[in-house]
Order: structure tokens, then sequence, then C-alpha cells
């Protein structure tokens, strides 16, 4: 956290969301206008483990080879070889993944989901943890294709980096005229250390009570009248898994319904579609599908029994 934030002034909330995907094996998706330190914040992340890392920066000419790999020709041993892509390491930066075309987005369906590459039939496990940080700018740029439904519901959280604040900026005008911060943070974080931190956070006890609750809230995304795609089991799945590492960053070891609250939008809100009645009541596609998480949140009865395990 005190390396997030070092880099990323007055964004503690952003930072935090990207420590938790981290920790749930997860995959962060990073989404703003451009220049507002959406690489900056994933390269951080990155910096801070001890870990293999890779980048790839999305443009539309490339193709799906260069990210998963290709089989080359050994004419020597007379026989295939597989040169794996950039996609096999710990942490993958994927800088403007909407810059790509659809095609290419495709390639990393098999890698977030599974944590494998399938290339001429033969399957290459990739090595664990594996995360994706992605960033993307808003779909209205010129340049960009729209994440399909199936990309989006991979990756656990979507946060918005936001302009920073006056006295943010100023110290950003201040510090970084001649230093880059990413140029004196180190890594804090070994790998194994990382992955022990992944099994406690598992450990985490989520009761019945709460479960049913984050069982209701997406149920209630699917009926509800102004949305029309609700969210997916996986995306049910990913809000527990989240609520687990923010119960472990708070010190306890069981989940409480404020957890899932606080989690609901980061969550599950990139991954529904409302109806465009809906949308064209707001200024924008964003702001209703957060109104509507959290109407539902509120409509939602919170569990009232004992959280933690007896």
């Amino acid at each position: 956290m005190a390396n997030l934030e070092a880099v990323i002034n007055g964004k503690t909330d952003v930072a935090t969301l990207s420590l938790i995907v981290l920790l749930a094996e997860g995959h962060l998706l990073v989404e703003d206008v451009p220049g507002v330190g959406k690489t900056t914040l994933a390269k951080a992340l990155a910096r801070s483990v001890s870990a293999s890392v890779s980048r790839i920066q999305f443009t539309p000419d490339l193709l799906p080879s260069d990210v998963t790999g290709v089989s080359i020709y050994n004419q020597q041993e007379n026989r295939f070889e597989f040169k794996p892509g950039a996609v096999f390491a710990n942490i993958v930066i994927a800088d403007e993944i909407n810059r790509a075309s659809p095609k290419t987005q495709s390639a990393l369906l098999e890698c977030m989901e599974e944590r494998q590459v399938s290339v001429d039939g033969v399957t290459h496990h990739l090595d664990t943890p594996f995360s994706v940080v992605a960033t993307q700018n808003p779909i209205e740029m010129e340049g960009t294709f729209a994440l399909p439904e199936a990309q989006r519901d991979r990756f656990m959280a979507r946060v918005s980096m936001g302009y920073p604040d006056a006295e943010a900026e100023l110290a950003m005008l201040h510090n970084r005229e001649l230093l880059s911060p990413l140029d004196d943070i180190d890594a804090v974080v070994g790998r194994n250390e990382l992955q022990s931190m992944i099994r406690s956070a598992r450990e985490v006890f989520v009761s019945r009570a709460v479960e049913q609750y984050v069982v209701n809230i997406a149920q209630a995304t699917r009926r509800d009248p102004e949305v029309r795609l609700g969210v997916s089991p996986r995306a049910t799945l990913h809000l527990v898994r989240a609520a687990k590492v923010a119960a472990a960053l708070d010190g306890r070891d069981f989940v409480l319904p404020d957890d899932i609250d606080a989690l609901v939008v980061p969550v599950l809100g990139h991954r529904i579609v409302p109806t465009r009645r809906s949308v064209s009541d707001h200024r924008s596609g964003l702001n209703a599908i957060e109104e509507t998480l959290v109407r539902i949140v509120r409509a939602t009865p919170v569990p009232l029994v004992a959280a933690r395990s007896l």
C-alpha cells in the first residue's frame, strides 16, 4: 500500500482495490481518460512484487499469437517448438486493451479464466500467481473497440482513476519534474510471500447468511427492470473472494455484510448491461449502473445473524 500510494497521490481507494484484486487472484480493469495514471498504477503494482512481469501494448495490428505465443518449426531438430508469448508472466500489464481487435482481445479469455494457453492442440499452463492488470480508454474515444461481455466478466473489478484534486496535482508538479516516482519503489513482497498471503485470504470465514446476502443481490440484478443483462455466477464468486481479502486487510477472519456492500459497485458494475431507457435517463451508462446497484443493495435485507464462525 505504501508503494502504491507513493506513486498514486490521493488515491487510497484505488490502491486498496488494486491490492484486493491481486490477493484474490483476480484481474483488474483500470478505465479512464488518457493521462490520469492508469499505466503508472499497473506498473507500481507490478514493481511491488518480486515476480515476473510483462507488458503488452495493445494496438489494432496486434495478433493473438503475439499475446499467447506461437509454434515455430525447428529445422535442425525436425519438430515444432513453442515460443511463449508475453502472457507467460505472473503479472501481465495489458495497456489500452480496447485498442486491439476483438480477435486479439479474445486471446486472453482462456488465460484469464483457466490459467493456461492452448496452441496447436497443446496446453501450456501459466505460473501462479497470475494476474492481468488491463487499462482501457473510454469507449467513446476514437480508435477503440468495446470489450465483449465475456471479456469484461473475467475481470474481478473495474476501477476508475479520476482526476487528482488540486493539492495532489500540485504535489505531482513539484515532485515529478526531475524524477519518476516509479524509480524510487522496489519490490516489497516476494513471490512465495504473496502466495502465502493469497492462501491466508482464502481461509477467511463466510457465514451462510452472508453468502445468501450475496446471492440475493446477484439475483436482484437479473430481475431489475432497468437491467438488460444481470451479473453472472462468476461475478457472485468474485464478490465473495474479494470480500474475503477486504476482511483480511481489515484484520478480521470473517466477512461482514459491510465488506460486500463496499465492493458491489467495483466488482459487479462492469458486468451489468443497463436498458436503453435507463441509459437515456442518465448522463452516462456508468451512472445508471451505479445508481441501480446502490438501489438494489439498499432494498436487499441485511442479515442480522453473527458473521463470525462459532
